[in-house]
């Protein structure tokens, strides 16, 4: 065996750490993470920050900055019909004929199917006949009344004759009175025939179904033969013409969705649309904290096959826009369950607790520990210590993260 010299060992071994040493500097220098110093003076700015024997830590920063907030958070929503529901028997009666399909497109007053209607026919045709008959009664009736009052009248003027009689006279009153009345019993008579068969009219129009808006036929609910009562469904119909969307927005959310909003939409096929705020019912479901909020969508020209219950993605504001402090999300610490950043302040890094809101894009919200202007510490501050020396390149405004404020958050 070859034995080698203590001295050259050593040197060899040496060797690969002043490489990795001089590779990882060259590469810390690149990418802007920190600067050593090239001039003789800032060499005795970093000494000053120096404890004895131990030198500063290399560390990257960002700066808390004050932006405008304008977020949006993606919520789902899905089209709904403002008309939609069943078609129901008016009258009862079996079904003599069905006209429409499910899938037909249907006007207004357009014939969806027709009960058979003959008793009610045949039973318009004799109330008629009864209202004829009780209108000649009141005819004859207002004539005996007219004649009753003409024999009051001639004994009237026989007062003062020979021939008068007092007991004919108040028999006489009496009969004309009890003719009122049967003209009046006649008149009702009528009345009541009357309506009967207006009822009887008005039952035998509803054998023949329409259509009460436009739409499509959803589903068939009878056939021909069935046997069908009052209020029983028919058929189903969608307006697919009048369409809102519906969406169920989380109650911490609605808080800017005020009436007349315009939002931007994108259906399933990626149509951009656009999207106006109608209500927001002040009903929150228990289970999933959310409120339903109504839109008015504002569809292209010529944009068809859109149907109910299809799905549409809405951009709603996360909240009420202003202007916020945000911090960079790799400045924040988590420690025994506290919020910690490390704050660089006269050359050395002071630890600071902090309270954040939501989201930002890659940044968080500041409510309380930081203001605009301050140095934290992005790289490297899991290794730091407080109070330690640390030597860093502040960021120019070039390189600061301008996608704060315009990012989604997630709902």
């Amino acid at each position: 065996m070859v034995k080698r010299s203590p001295t050259k060992l050593k040197r060899r071994l040496k060797a690969p750490v002043w490489v990795f040493l001089g590779s990882f500097v060259a590469l810390a220098v690149a990418l802007g993470v920190f600067v050593i110093p090239t001039s003789q003076a800032d060499g005795k700015k970093v000494a000053q920050n120096q404890a004895p024997g131990e030198p500063p830590a290399q560390v990257g920063v960002n700066q808390v900055i004050q932006e405008p907030l304008k977020q949006t958070v993606p919520v789902i929503g899905r089209f709904v019909a403002r008309q939609t529901g069943v078609v129901a028997a008016r009258t009862n009666g079996p079904v003599g004929e069905v006209l429409v399909e499910v899938g037909d497109r249907v006007k207004t007053g357009d014939v969806i199917a027709v009960l058979v209607n003959d008793l009610l026919k045949w039973r318009h045709e004799l109330q008629k006949a009864e209202v004829e008959q009780y209108a000649a009664a009141v005819k004859t009736q207002k004539a005996m009344t007219k004649l009753r009052r003409q024999e009051l009248e001639r004994i009237q003027r026989l007062i003062k004759s020979a021939a008068f009689s007092q007991a004919r006279l108040d028999d006489k009153r009496q009969e004309v009175a009890v003719a009122y009345s049967q003209a009046a019993e006649a008149v009702a008579r009528l009345a009541s025939a009357k309506a009967n068969m207006n009822l009887t009219k008005t039952n035998l129009s509803y054998t023949v179904v329409t259509a009460p808006y436009s739409g499509v036929v959803s589903k068939r609910h009878i056939e021909v033969g069935a046997y069908v009562n009052t209020g029983e469904a028919v058929v189903t119909l969608v307006n697919d013409t009048h369409l809102e969307i519906e969406a169920d927005v989380p109650a911490g959310r609605t808080a800017g969705l005020l009436a007349g909003l315009q939002v931007p939409a994108v259906l399933d096929n990626g149509t951009r649309i656009t999207a106006r705020v109608r209500a927001v019912v002040p009903e929150e479901k228990t289970q999933t904290r959310t409120l339903t909020v109504r839109f008015v969508p504002e569809l292209p020209k010529g944009l068809s096959g859109i149907a109910s219950n299809q799905s549409v993605s809405l951009s709603l504001p996360a909240g009420r826009n202003g202007i916020v402090v945000t911090v960079h999300k790799d400045a924040i610490l988590s420690r025994k369950g506290n919020t910690l950043v490390y704050v660089a302040q006269d050359g050395k890094a002071m630890i600071r607790p902090v309270r954040l809101g939501e989201a930002v894009g890659t940044r968080f919200i500041v409510k309380a520990g930081l203001v605009p202007g301050d140095l934290v510490v992005v790289r490297g501050n899991e290794r730091l210590v407080p109070g330690q020396n640390i030597l860093f390149q502040a960021p120019p405004d070039s390189l600061r993260d301008s996608s704060a404020g315009s990012g989604k958050v997630k709902g």
